[in-house]
């Protein structure tokens, strides 16, 4: 009797290998958005009490929490880019509110650096020392943010007192500030800087990692704001 001859397994068409792949690279790249962008929607409840001043309109229907660090080389990035557009654009016409809350991770220095601004604030220029922060960054620790650098950094900034500033500075009374805003931060989901959260007006929030282009925050704007 003749051996039974085993079926062979019908090859794969190259049509359904492409397919296959297909389907791969499109859970990869939906992964991947979902990393970025954090297209998820989430009831937000963050307590920016001790956070910065608000930049833009408080009743502004949209808001952007960014939690960073002024070390953060892509911090520097986000607000030297993205950010005067969102200004231009949504914030200076009431339509955004932006809040910044203090992630001090890069390094020892980040503590001062951050207890500066709410120095800066004691003179209302909050806002004025954080651009001007990301303006004059120079490389994570490096000592640029030293409480010695950061003196003779406010001699350089118009318009604040730097003999107050550095009265400030030295007594310390801002830093468990910026760390109570580290933990909340941290409570709230953000691990690296920046990181971001928009609120729309029914309180849901998307989140943003990294330093994404102004196009990434536009579109995720547009969508929350009302019609």
């Amino acid at each position: 009797m003749g051996k039974n001859k085993k079926a062979k397994p019908a090859k794969k068409s190259g049509s359904t290998k492409f397919i296959i792949l297909g389907i791969i690279f499109g859970i990869i790249a939906l992964g991947a958005y979902f990393a970025i962008t954090g297209d998820y929607s989430q009831s937000a409840t963050v307590d920016t009490s001790k956070a910065s001043p608000v930049l833009g309109s408080p009743s502004a229907p949209v808001t952007i929490i960014e939690f960073g660090d002024y070390q953060c080389p892509f911090c520097q990035k986000w607000n030297l880019n993205t950010k005067p557009l969102i200004e231009q654009n949504y914030i200076n016409s009431g339509k955004v509110q932006l809040i910044y809350v203090d992630l001090p991770i890069v390094g020892p220095d980040s503590l001062k650096a951050h207890a500066g601004s709410y120095c800066a604030d004691e003179q209302g220029m909050y806002w004025k020392y954080h651009d001007f922060m990301y303006k004059n960054q120079g490389h994570e620790n490096d000592g640029w943010a030293s409480p010695e650098n950061l003196k003779l950094l406010a001699q350089q900034l118009d318009g604040l007192d730097a003999q107050k500033f550095a009265e400030c500075l030295d007594s310390g009374r801002y830093e468990g500030q910026v760390r109570e805003n580290q933990n909340i931060a941290m409570k709230n989901g953000a691990r690296s800087t920046p990181s971001f959260m928009i609120i729309g007006p029914d309180g849901e929030a998307t989140r943003i990692t990294g330093a994404q282009p102004y196009s990434t925050f536009q579109a995720v704007i547009e969508e929350k704001l009302p019609a």
